[in-house]
């Protein structure tokens, strides 16, 4: 494969091949999506706030035992990162009731859920990720038991970091989508964490730190954005 081939063109990110096999070079982009990818927009600036918030968060997680797919940044936008074989299950964790979850159980937003809640969707496009239980990803061979169950259990501990994290700067950890690959017999967090995957709401205002400020028409992302990564940032100098 040659150097530099584009090998994945996602929605929020491009990957490319590096001049060794074991290392991919991941590229932020400025696109936004809503409704899977139907509406689409270029929106300066994003792919580096993005790739800003998501660096904290996993140097974050890493710093508190999490392994990761992540390796360096090698420009504002670019970091290079472990080559995995990603499991096609989006894993998504609500802490409380907003969006879909909402919808679907006629539900209040904004409710806090007595435990946190775990859902699984198959990654395709072409099939609007659909949801999947665990005897549909075993039967579909998705991945093991063994491999769900750890998913399970890094996806709480996860969880709990980043609920704290957040609390930190005055944001709720409302919900969050993760992905995890097979790296040499391990499972480890892949893809990014940023406002594009995760719910955050001001804990005072309750207001959208996130991209159903796009997805809803309510203005720009990027004051948002820059607001949450200027909270981290401020955060991790404090310490």
């Amino acid at each position: 494969m040659h150097l530099d081939q584009l090998i994945y063109e996602g929605k929020a990110k491009d990957v490319y091949q590096t001049n060794d096999e074991e290392v991919l070079r991941m590229v932020y982009k400025n696109q936004a999506t809503a409704l899977n990818g139907k509406r689409k927009e270029e929106i300066l600036g994003k792919g580096l706030l993005n790739h800003q918030i998501s660096d904290i968060i996993f140097s974050y997680l890493m710093a508190n035992g999490i392994k990761t797919h992540f390796i360096e940044n090698v420009s504002k936008t670019e970091q290079l990162v472990k080559r995995v074989e990603m499991i096609p299950i989006e894993v998504v964790l609500r802490n409380t009731i907003a969006g879909s979850f909402a919808r679907k159980f006629d539900q209040v937003e904004g409710t806090k859920l007595t435990v946190p809640v775990i859902e699984y969707y198959y990654k395709n496009d072409a099939l609007d990720d659909p949801g999947i239980n665990e005897s549909q990803i075993f039967a579909l061979n998705f991945a093991t038991k063994i491999e769900m169950d750890e998913i399970k259990k890094q996806v709480l501990q996860i969880n709990q970091l980043l609920y704290k994290l957040f609390k930190d700067i005055n944001i709720d950890l409302i919900d969050f989508k993760l992905e995890f690959g097979r790296y040499h017999g391990e499972l480890i967090l892949a893809d990014e964490f940023s406002p594009d995957n995760a719910r955050l709401w001001d804990s005072k205002t309750h207001k959208s730190l996130d991209k159903d400020i796009f997805r809803k028409k309510q203005g720009s992302i990027i004051p948002v954005y820059q607001d949450v990564l200027n909270r981290l940032k401020n955060r991790n100098e404090a310490i």
